[in-house]
Formats: structure tokens, sequence, C-alpha cells
């Protein structure tokens, strides 16, 4: 058969035309991106991190993707809200300590227009962006989620609230449950853990004719006071904290150094002052207080479910091999009590019943939160480990290598970082036309994929005076109003239990030197001068 003259000549321009038309480097797809955040939950209060709380969904996570084990957050709500937010220190948010509105740029109360939201910046980058759950960094209608990028938003826009309703706890406060733009009342069965998922699981499936990849940020209230729970999951835990919180302590830093989570030079803290021996508990003392700790245990363990609940619907969607879910806590264990004139009379009535009535209005204390930040001392508020560490896991089929554990120190201002690099979308130099502060955060996408990572030069930590910088193995912290420093070996002395600032002088004055040189940069106020307006949770 005879080749027809001409046709090479044709074909071949047509094929250089095709070719020269076609990208060199495809496109990746970009992922769906998740961050689950729970809040006052301590170091070892889920099962992958020492505890005997059924958490199988989180477990699974963390066998089928990584832990880091040196991982902080800013110990307090509003702070590690707005850091996580934005990539930024708190106080280059504008959320310096908690929402009050006060003069100070640093200190403003909710975020400021000088940074841009993760949702922000993924929008712009192609994504649906939807939140469930507390949003608490900025209180008026203008500085709202879906002021701040999100398409769609339900939850608690303040601190606290009862898990069945809404209603007031303190003097001349109102409390707002909101759907996108608008307040929402609960009716009969709610439950604000379950009803997070389900506006988030709502917000999926509404999106998922349109093509795009999505960000979800889904902050649930859970575990913070009031300890409120659903009777089946209390049934789980009664009885199962008789032993006292001496002798689940010290089950907790066993199983942290069989899991590996912590070193062997590592010692188990104290129990804390405020706290007395079990022994010396009547019985009725004992029993009140495993009813708390079993209504604890059940808020994470519904918590759980309710993440099995998420990763069911991504399956059902086709999303769960295309979708990394990042979770972490906004600080450690609370000590805080249903106590005093900040509270309502009604409140205070209700904080003395049994924490399962479900009309109680309880917290589990300095005990309860001795307990979960075994093994480290003092709790949410603090710069020390049981206020700043943070358990977190990282999953995502094909992109986070599974099976590993990861002691590098990492800060929730990576997580804008880590998402920007996950989707291929630039950290903005402005947005709206107003120049954006640059990040401080660096991506843990190499730490997900198993590769090398520099990590921070240093850590700083500030809040209502309490404050510390973490640079290496070494940690200085200080607690207000002593203000005086403390060095630790992180490394040898985790549990921050020899205090080496007499021996190593030097250290102190190079790790304080950091540290001023940081607190000027972001904008810290001495705490002193704003200590009058305190207030929040």
């Amino acid at each position: 058969m005879r080749r027809k003259k001409g046709v090479l000549w044709i074909v071949l321009p047509l094929a250089g035309l095709f070719l020269s038309l076609m990208p060199a480097h495809p496109k990746p797809k970009q992922p769906n991106i998740i961050i689950i955040l729970a809040d006052d939950m301590g170091y070892s209060d889920i099962g992958c991190f020492g505890s005997t709380t059924q958490t199988p969904n989180l477990d699974a996570m963390a066998q089928g993707g990584l832990k880091m084990t040196q991982f902080y957050n800013a110990s307090r709500c509003c702070p590690s809200r707005a850091s996580l937010l934005t990539g930024l220190y708190q106080h280059q948010a504008g959320v310096g300590d908690m929402v009050n509105t006060r003069s100070q740029p640093a200190y403003q109360g909710y975020l400021n227009n000088r940074c841009v939201t993760i949702a922000e910046a993924l929008k712009s980058g192609g994504y649906n962006t939807f939140m469930g759950g507390k949003w608490h960094v900025g209180q008026a209608p203008e500085h709202w989620p879906t002021q701040r990028g999100f398409d769609h938003y339900f939850g608690l826009i303040d601190g606290a609230s009862s898990y069945f309703a809404t209603y007031p706890y303190r003097p001349n406060q109102q409390l707002t449950l909101a759907l996108d733009n608008q307040p929402y009342t609960p009716g009969p069965g709610y439950y604000s853990t379950d009803a997070y998922t389900d506006y988030s699981i709502k917000f999926l499936k509404d999106s998922k004719l349109s093509g795009k990849p999505f960000f979800l940020y889904l902050a649930y209230q859970a575990p913070h006071w009031p300890l409120q729970a659903l009777p089946a999951d209390i049934a789980k835990y009664k009885g199962r904290f008789m032993m006292g919180w001496d002798k689940l302590r010290e089950e907790r830093f066993r199983r942290l150094q069989q899991l590996g989570i912590i070193s062997a030079t590592t010692r188990l803290s104290p129990r804390d002052a405020h706290v007395p021996a079990w022994e010396t508990l009547s019985q009725e003392e004992k029993e009140r207080w495993d009813d708390k700790m079993a209504v604890y245990a059940a808020m994470i363990d519904r918590m759980d479910q309710n993440i099995g609940r998420l990763r069911q619907t991504l399956r059902e969607l086709g999303q769960d091999q295309n979708t990394v879910i990042l979770f972490l806590s906004d600080n450690g264990g609370s000590n805080e009590s249903i106590k005093g004139p900040g509270f309502r009379p009604e409140i205070l009535e209700a904080s003395r019943k049994p924490s399962s009535d479900p009309t109680s209005f309880t917290s589990y204390e300095f005990a309860g939160a001795n307990v979960s930040n075994a093994p480290f001392r003092l709790f949410k508020h603090w710069e020390y480990e049981g206020g700043t560490a943070t358990p977190f896991i990282a999953y995502g089929p094909g992109i986070v290598q599974p099976g590993r554990t990861v002691a590098q120190p990492g800060h929730l201002i990576d997580l804008m970082a880590t998402c920007l690099d996950l989707a291929g979308v630039a950290y903005p130099k402005s947005y709206k036309n107003t120049p954006i502060t640059p990040t401080e955060g660096i991506s843990l996408v190499p730490v997900l994929k198993g590769q090398s990572w520099q990590g921070h030069q240093a850590l700083f930590f500030e809040h209502e005076g309490n404050r510390a910088v973490r640079q290496g193995k070494w940690k200085l912290v200080s607690e207000y109003p002593a203000n005086t420093w403390q060095l630790y070996d992180i490394q040898a002395d985790r549990s921050e239990l020899n205090d080496l600032s007499a021996s190593n002088p030097r250290k102190v004055q190079e790790l304080s030197a950091l540290y001023d040189k940081w607190a000027a940069r972001v904008g810290v106020i001495p705490f002193a001068q704003i200590a009058k307006e305190k207030g929040g949770e």
C-alpha cells in the first residue's frame, strides 16, 4: 500500500503543536485538608497518647499516619485559635490575650486585617472552605467566620456553653450559636459535638458537585467545661477511675514510655500541690470524682465517634484517599473551676450536681487536669509543657508516610504554611489592599512525607505574663507574677523538674535575650499593664 504524499508533513507539525501546548509537569491534584481541634484536652487523654479512653478512630489515624510528640500550642483557647488560623503568633494577629476589646493593637480581641486566615488564603486558591465548632476569635458579627474566608459555618461564636443548649453562664453575657451569619437556636436532642459534625458533613456533601477541593476546620468544643455527655457514653466509664488519680497518672506515664512518646529519661511530675492524696478522700468524694472523669472520658469518646463519622463520609464521597487530616488540642487540660462571682447564681447551683446529671455545670478542676496532662506539670494558661504540649496526629494516604513517631518540635503557627504547601497556594503579601504580616510558620510537608526538616531556630510563648522560649533541647520558662526564668533540658527532662538556671546562667542570658527581641517584635505588653482587663475562657 502506497503512503500518501504530504501526510507525514502535516502530522508532525500538528503533533509538535499539541506537545507544546501540554504543561511540562501536570499540576498535581490539590488534596482536601481537614484540621480537627480539641478544646482543653490534655496531652495523655487519647488512646494513642497513653489513655484508656476509647478513641479507635484517632488511634487508627495515628497508626496509619504519624504522631508528633513535641508539638506546641499557645496554652489558651483564643491565642491558640488565632495562631492556628493565621500562621502568626497570637499578638501579631490581634489576640494577644483573650477576646476582650482593648486599645492596644496586639490585644484588640479579634483577628486584625494584617493577617489572613487559612480559609481566606485557600479560597483564593480554588478551595471550598467550611467550619464547624468553636470560633472564639471575634465576638462581633463583622468578625465571624464567614467574614474571614469561610463559605459556610455552624458553631459556637463564644468560648464555652452547655453542650445541650446555649445560655449565658456569666453575668451580663450573651452567647451565640450561629449558622453562617445568623444566630441559631438549638432544638430537642441537640448535643454540640454531634451538631458540629452534622453540619460539617452537610457542607461537604452539598459541595461535592463543585469539583473543588475543600478545607474544613472542625473545632470541637469538647472536652472544655462544662462536663456534659450522653448517658450511653458515660455508662462505658462509670467506676473506671476509682483507682484514683495517683495510679491513673502512673499508668499513663508507663504507657507513654511504652509507646515511645516520652523518653526513658522522662520522669513523672509529682502530684500537683492542690491535689490531696487519693486515700485521704471520703467514699462520697471518690465517687463524685469518678463521675466527673467518666463524663470527661465520654466527651472525648463522643468526639472520636464523630471523627469516625466524618471519615466514613469521606469514604462515601470518594475523597478518603485525597484528604489530609491534622488533629491537635488548643491547650493542656484545664484546672479551672465553676466558682465565685464570675458565674451566674443558677450556674453555681448547677455546679453542685453530679456531672452525669445533664442539667449540671461542672469542671474536673486540679485533680482531673493533673491526670490529663500526665506526665507534665501545671495546666492550661501556663507555658510549662502541661499548658503548651499537645498530641498531634497527621493522616493522609499517599501523602503522610505512615507508622512514624516524630520528636522534632513543631507549633500550630506551622499549620498555615503546611496547608498552603499541600494546596500549592502562595502565602499572600497583601489581602484586600492591605499588607499582610509574613507568616511565622514553616511547612510540615517534609515531616509528613518522612523527609528531612530543619524546623525552627526557636519557638516563643507568652500568655498573661507567663513566658517561654524553646531552642533545640533547651527551654526557658517563667510564670507570672514571679517572672523568674527557669532553664530546662527538655531532651533529658521533658517534665521540667530540674531547673538548670543557676548552673548555666550563660544559656539563660542567651535565651532571655532571644525572648526579649521576639516580644518587642510581635507587640507583647507586660501583663501588669493589662491585668485589670483580664477575662475570657
